[in-house]
């Protein structure tokens, strides 16, 4: 009974539907479907790509944080095996200053903080490291001051001496992937604005005579057998057309042998 129920409620959500498409012409269900179609397959193609060139642009930029912090382990391990904080101050300082960067600290092998750019060291900052000292994970995502960091972690020394942590703002990793991803997409949306005016042309073509047939076959009907229907192809539209013709000129003698008799 329930079943029945559910059955008669969506038949009579859908009549509606069905008799709206009914009363659309043929011109405007062709060029309606070409539309829809191209829309929803440049729609999914531009969703593809935003979502692979996103990973793609995400994995090089997780890349360049990843070679900071090694080229920067690189630099600081000398330092660190002296114990020349103010050169480790310095570099931290030097690296701090490109783009997007968030924050850089450095810790030696046990685990206590020797340069770093924050001043204080934030509380969220000592769980990178567990209490053997070795990192949890090459990478982190988690909010600081409001903005989500990406935060890349590298070993100096296998560990032994240290580790390096970059930290780089979401907000402009975001801003790089977009800058790189707006002229692909702008360019699949020029292609798909040129393929909506070439649906529309060919179904403007296939339309055409069509409409062209209705109106002879009218004319037909009404008495008019003088016109003749005036398309030329070789196609399927054309051998209809040509029927039309013959029918025309078949109805027309009939009517002269009818006026003799």
């Amino acid at each position: 009974m329930i079943q029945e129920q559910t059955l008669s409620k969506s038949q009579n959500l859908t009549k509606p539907l069905r008799a709206g498409w009914r009363r659309i012409g043929l011109k405007g269900k062709i060029i309606g479907g070409l539309v829809s179609g191209v829309v929803l397959f440049g729609l999914l193609v531009l969703a593809v790509v935003n979502y692979q060139m996103g990973r793609v642009l995400r994995a090089e930029l997780d890349q360049r944080a990843s070679e900071i912090a090694t080229n920067l382990g690189d630099s600081a391990a000398t330092h660190i095996l002296r114990g020349n904080v103010l050169d480790l101050h310095a570099l931290v300082t030097k690296y701090s200053l490109l783009k997007g960067i968030a924050y850089i600290f450095i810790k030696d092998g046990k685990g206590a903080v020797m340069a770093q750019n924050l001043g204080a060291v934030p509380p969220e900052f000592r769980e990178s490291l567990t209490r053997n000292g070795q990192q949890q994970a090459d990478r982190r995502e988690f909010v600081f001051r409001g903005r989500k960091v990406y935060e890349t972690h590298a070993p100096i020394l296998e560990g032994r001496v240290g580790a390096v942590y970059v930290g780089i703002w979401a907000d402009v990793v975001e801003e790089a992937i977009q800058r790189a991803l707006l002229p692909l997409i702008g360019l699949i949306a020029v292609a798909l604005v040129a393929s909506l005016v070439f649906s529309i042309a060919v179904a403007q073509g296939i339309i055409r005579p069509v409409l062209r047939l209705k109106e002879m076959a009218d004319k037909v009907s009404m008495g008019d057998l003088e016109t003749p229907v005036g398309i030329e192809s070789n196609d399927e539209i054309g051998e209809l057309a040509r029927s039309l013709d013959r029918m025309r000129a078949s109805l027309k003698a009939a009517m002269v042998r009818l006026k003799r008799a």
